[in-house]
């Protein structure tokens, strides 16, 4: 049933992305395409009853900075998220991280007639779920990626002293950052749609190559909002940068006038084999043989980077986004890579958190470690963090 489900999933995808021809894909293009409609006026419904106060945000008393994109996956907002809890981390902030963790475990739901007898005073107000705390300031708790989520476990194993609380319902789960841990900043993780929290700032992430997805609302493509919803941004990241942006910053600026703009890339660090934790330099991969498997949104930014750094990708795999890899798979793939005599099997960071336990295979098997440069733009980030973690003294000046 997983596989069928995955299948489905893939097909959809390449649907979406224009890699599939033929009757069947044409006819499914222009059913998505009138859904996209109606997505896109539901989107600016919720919008409009947010704004003129008709749903209610909850405002919880601390900084919320919201780090997002109007894109489904793809821009690398992880590094990016690690990136703004360690600044704010090492300026003095007990700073938490609030994500919904998704594909993860799902949190018990409270059933129905027990949500409809609590509204008619039949029954006891139901008591919410308690917050998955991933990590706390002292250590990581949870190590299952299934519980936790990948993003979660990743950025709970790389943000030392910085807690990471997965719950769908991100006020719940602020709540209890606050209240229990004793946060005072919270990073929304994934947040720019998620209105029910109130957000101080909102940081939003635009993929240089691909700033507006496929140029489509979802579910046709692959827009949550249109370009026009970047006016809500406080900052832009203009991620996978490379040369000169001046075009694109001004395609940006028919959108936002006002919002700082930092331009960085995400940059290879090192390998770092999975079973040694040993730390291999990136010129290890100068002219060897590799396998790439990977269960990401775009892949081929994967594969590129190992080609960038003078690998040779010899035989690859590829995932579904977030998908759970299971023994037999990575089995399969590990006896395809030893009969093809490659150096490496590498994968990236947020799959290895996913990897089932497994034997030491012959050939070192590795994640490719990635970091966010800045490459203009340092000192707008500077006091970005400046007026967050040091609010009143940048309200004296």
């Amino acid at each position: 049933m997983k596989d069928l489900l995955e299948d489905i999933e893939s097909f959809g995808i390449d649907v979406i992305m224009n890699n599939r021809r033929g009757v069947r894909a044409n006819v499914l293009r222009l059913l998505l395409l009138g859904l996209s409609g109606i997505y896109r006026r539901a989107v600016a419904l919720r919008l409009y009853l947010f704004r003129e106060r008709y749903i209610h945000d909850h405002h919880l008393g601390v900084p919320v900075i919201s780090i997002g994109n109007l894109t489904v996956g793809g821009t690398g907002k992880t590094p990016v998220v690690e990136l703004l809890a360690k600044a704010l981390r090492d300026r003095g902030r007990r700073v938490a991280i609030l994500s919904r963790g998704y594909k993860s475990k799902r949190q018990r739901k409270i059933p129905l007639h027990w949500r409809l007898g609590a509204m008619l005073g039949l029954m006891p107000k139901p008591r919410k779920p308690r917050p998955r705390v991933v990590s706390d300031f002292e250590r990581v708790r949870i190590t299952d990626s299934y519980v936790a989520g990948d993003e979660p476990l990743m950025l709970a194993m790389n943000c030392t002293g910085v807690p990471v609380v997965v719950d769908r319902d991100r006020v719940n789960g602020g709540n209890y950052a606050i209240k229990e841990l004793g946060a005072d900043v919270l990073l929304l993780d994934d947040g720019l749609q998620y209105l029910r929290l109130k957000h101080r700032h909102d940081v939003v992430l635009v993929d240089r190559t691909a700033p507006w997805g496929t140029g489509h609302m979802l579910p046709r493509g692959t827009l949550r909002e249109p370009p026009e919803n970047l006016k809500r941004a406080s900052y832009i990241f203009l991620t996978k940068s490379e040369g000169n942006n001046e075009e694109m910053i001004a395609e940006l600026r028919k959108y936002n006038q006002v919002a700082d703009i930092i331009e960085c890339r995400h940059r290879p660090v090192h390998l770092q084999n999975i079973h040694t934790g040993e730390i291999i330099p990136l010129s290890a991969l100068k002219g060897k043989y590799v396998g790439a498997v990977s269960g990401i949104a775009v892949p081929q930014s994967f594969e590129n980077a190992l080609k960038k750094l003078g690998a040779k990708v010899d035989v690859y795999q590829r995932f579904t986004d977030h998908h759970r890899f299971n023994e037999r798979e990575i089995h399969q793939f590990v006896e395809r890579c030893v009969r093809r005599d490659t150096h490496f099997i590498i994968t990236t960071e947020k799959d290895f958190v996913r990897l089932p336990p497994m034997p030491v295979p012959d050939i070192p098997f590795c994640f490719l470690r990635v970091e966010i440069e800045i490459l203009r733009g340092q000192d707008v980030f500077d006091k970005m963090v400046t007026l967050i973690a040091e609010p009143r003294r940048f309200a004296e000046v």
